[in-house]
């Protein structure tokens, strides 16, 4: 029959749809055969009726007739799903491509409905227990060696991708940007405060001291020439050089028992300048206005720039080493921490129900936030279609049930056929 087996015609066949074709075919096949037996039957147990073959030929007949009539009409019904049976354009047929879009809206709104449904959502997610099943799946060893390796992998892929330039821009604006965000006056006058008054300056003290007083020893040449340097002109120069000899003698015994003696007044002195350094770093706004200067400057120099965009170049070896290397302390670490995790999700039944109820919480907000957006990938490819291609692409999926559907009606309507004659002929006598 015309538009019996035009299924593929057009259609571009996807991975499966050859296959789902032949199955197609093959059962359209047989339901056409058994629609094509009872038509050779019917003609022969009439034309034996006609020939006083006997009542048995009536019975056939009507049986046979009738099953004519259930195939032709499920024929006819299964066909007007996806075309106009025999091209004839009657009402109500060629369903699924006419009303496709209304069919792909619907299908949107079931699944939405139904399986997107807030609590449908909260109900299998309670039953999975997530939380508990991958508890026990990161404690094993092997699945947490496995969740490492991959992060490794994906760690070094992510930095083998970036560009330095890009990171290093970024990273270098960020700080800079957040170094002149914050004043860091006030810090560094609590934190001198607190080094002044715990005593942990002294140490720096004593190593200035002591490197002081041996550059003076090693250096009194230097001293004598700077002392005079400084002298007037119409000074002898012997006299110069007693004087540069003097003061170097001074300060050599100065340094040297600054050095010595933990109670020398030079040290007291320097802690209350330290201590009065500090007030006015937390307090005195001209001087935390001069360090926020100072720290302009210090920042937008080049070496300073420079620093902090190289930093990343051997932040980004070092990670990238360590991600490579199974023994690594990284590595080490991290298998340590998802097992742990896996540990204590698979004990710990409040920090499974917390999990849990973040999981479910944010299943629930996407798909009641986006639902919309969900179900609109249904609608909108059936949509994009063009009604042909629809009506196949259903017909490769459903048709060869369907085709049960004419067997059925043509064994279905056989016997009532057969039925209906023998109640006839009792109650006709």
């Amino acid at each position: 029959m015309e538009g019996m087996d035009d299924t593929d015609a057009g259609t571009p066949l996807g991975p499966g749809d050859a296959a789902r074709l032949r199955t197609l075919r093959r059962m359209k096949a047989v339901a056409t055969g058994l629609l094509v037996l009872v038509t050779v039957v019917y003609a022969l147990a009439t034309w034996a009726e006609h020939h006083g073959a006997g009542a048995w030929a009536g019975y056939v007949a009507s049986a046979a007739e009738a099953g004519m009539v259930g195939a032709l009409a499920d024929w006819f019904a299964v066909t007007a799903l996806f075309r106009h049976p025999l091209g004839l354009r009657i009402p109500h047929t060629a369903i699924i491509p006419t009303k496709k879009d209304q069919l792909g809206q619907s299908l949107g709104d079931f699944v939405g409905e139904n399986f997107l449904a807030a609590g449908v959502v909260r109900d299998r997610l309670a039953a999975i227990g997530i939380a508990g099943r991958l508890g026990t799946w990161l404690a094993r060893p092997e699945n947490a060696e496995r969740v490492t390796r991959e992060l490794a992998t994906a760690v070094r892929g992510g930095l083998t991708v970036l560009r330095d330039a890009d990171v290093q821009a970024v990273l270098g604006e960020t700080i800079t940007r957040r170094v002149a965000a914050a004043e860091v006056a006030p810090h560094l006058g609590r934190l001198l405060e607190r080094t002044v008054t715990d005593g942990g300056h002294r140490r720096i003290v004593d190593l200035f001291c002591a490197q002081a007083h041996d550059w003076l020893v090693k250096h009194r040449d230097a001293v004598l020439t700077a002392v005079e340097g400084g002298a007037p002109g119409w000074t002898p120069r012997f006299v110069d050089r007693r004087v540069g000899d003097r003061v170097h003698r001074e300060l050599v015994r100065f340094t040297a028992e600054m050095r010595d003696a933990p109670d020398h007044p030079a040290r007291g002195a320097l802690d209350r300048f330290l201590t009065d350094f500090a007030r006015q770093l937390r307090e005195d706004p001209e001087t935390r206005a001069r360090v926020e200067r100072l720290k302009r400057d210090l920042v937008a120099r080049p070496e300073v720039q420079d620093l902090i965009a190289t930093a990343w170049g051997g932040v980004r070896a070092m990670i990238v080493s360590a991600a490579a290397d199974e023994d690594s302390p990284l590595r080490r670490r991290a298998r340590d921490a998802i097992g742990g995790v896996g540990g204590r999700l698979a004990s710990d039944a409040r920090l499974r129900a917390k999990l849990d109820g973040w999981i479910t919480d944010a299943a629930v907000y996407v798909v009641s936030g986006y639902r919309t957006e969900i179900t609109s990938l249904i609608t909108d490819t059936i949509a994009s279609w063009d009604a042909r291609t629809a009506s196949r692409k259903i017909e490769l999926h459903i048709g060869r049930d369907l085709q049960f559907i004419r067997l059925n009606g043509t064994v279905v309507g056989a016997l009532a056929g057969l039925v209906i004659h023998a109640v006839t002929r009792v109650l006709g006598g």
